[in-house]
């Protein structure tokens, strides 16, 4: 499995990020509207994935019924992302394809999601790995994930 999953040109500032979500939207044939790009900037800000009230927290003038809709429609044209955690809140950050392969750290007690970057000689043994397994059940890899489910510092 190489890591082709990963951007070629994740974005260093929001003029770039923007430019790559008008660009998604317009193949998808939709328009950039002020709501989406608040929330693309609110995702951005955070840097981290984050809950539907977090995301209102940080700008009550956009509207639930809206957040939802805009979440969706940017999940499914891979701007954005879910994190499913049981039955809590989901978190929502921006896609891999916008800031690059990651992973997570999620705490079971307080449902908090870090993401964690690996070092590259890690990210490679970690592909290697998965390829090996992958080989040997005669599956072809896309791309992967990996959360890690535990307890938080502040939950230990």
């Amino acid at each position: 499995m190489k890591p082709n999953h990963l951007p070629k040109n994740p974005p260093h500032d929001l003029k770039q990020l923007h430019e790559q979500v008008t660009t998604k939207l317009s193949q998808a044939n939709y328009r950039y509207t002020d709501n989406r790009r608040r929330l693309v900037e609110t995702l951005a800000r955070y840097g981290r994935p984050v809950t539907l009230p977090d995301i209102i927290n940080a700008d009550p003038a956009l509207a639930q019924s809206s957040i939802y809709r805009n979440l969706e429609l940017l999940e499914n044209i891979g701007v954005t992302c879910r994190i499913a955690i049981g039955s809590e809140h989901a978190h929502f950050e921006l896609a891999e394809q916008l800031v690059g392969h990651h992973h997570h750290l999620i705490c079971k007690a307080c449902g908090t999601v870090q993401d964690v970057h690996l070092d590259l000689q890690i990210e490679s043994l970690l592909e290697e790995s998965l390829a090996q397994i992958a080989s040997r059940a005669n599956f072809s890899p896309l791309h992967h994930t990996l959360d890690l489910h535990g307890r938080c510092a502040d939950c230990k």
